[in-house]
């Protein structure tokens, strides 16, 4: 859909370019606006929940809060993510019912800030993607490659995950 490109142009009108995370997840490359992140921490492991689909990996204790933890490459590919040595969990905050909701994300690795100037941002892929369509905002140009533009609202929607762990029981 064009709509979505025009949201991610939308979210860099301000100026002239779309600060994001970049990581890897799955082999892929990706990005995410910096200001859902709230912060990085490296791996150390989770505490697993029983009868969970299995993108959701556990959850964690930071600083008093429970915060579930959402295997990245699980939610979008059906493939567990193998925990390595740059494993971290990039700690969201994600709207869930109106009000702020911390969510961490496992990825292989996180890389760097990057920015994305709005001229090049692209509507997503009609087909060949690795994720579903509808969890890509747009494709930004860094250098001579795309990256996916992960859509928060989309891929990592609360109420969409809890209704599959729901089934998965």
């Amino acid at each position: 859909m064009k709509t979505e490109a025009v949201d991610a142009k939308q979210a860099v009108s301000d100026s002239s370019s779309l600060q994001c995370l970049g990581f890897q997840a799955g082999g892929e490359v990706y990005a995410i606006d910096i200001r859902n992140v709230r912060e990085i921490i490296q791996y150390v492991g989770v505490t697993v929940v029983p009868q969970m689909p299995a993108f959701l990996r556990g959850v964690i204790n930071l600083r008093g809060a429970v915060v579930p933890v959402i295997d990245v490459n699980g939610r979008f590919c059906g493939q567990r993510s193998p925990i390595g040595k740059r494993s971290s969990v990039v700690v969201l905050e994600v709207a869930a019912e109106g009000s702020p909701v911390a969510l961490g994300l496992l990825v292989d690795a996180v890389s760097e800030v990057i920015a994305i100037s709005q001229q090049s941002i692209e509507p997503p892929p009609q087909f060949g993607s690795v994720i579903p369509r509808e969890f890509i905002l747009g494709m930004g140009k860094v250098g001579d490659e795309f990256v996916a533009i992960i859509n928060p609202d989309r891929a990592l929607n609360i109420e969409e995950m809890a209704l599959l762990a729901d089934q998965g029981r």
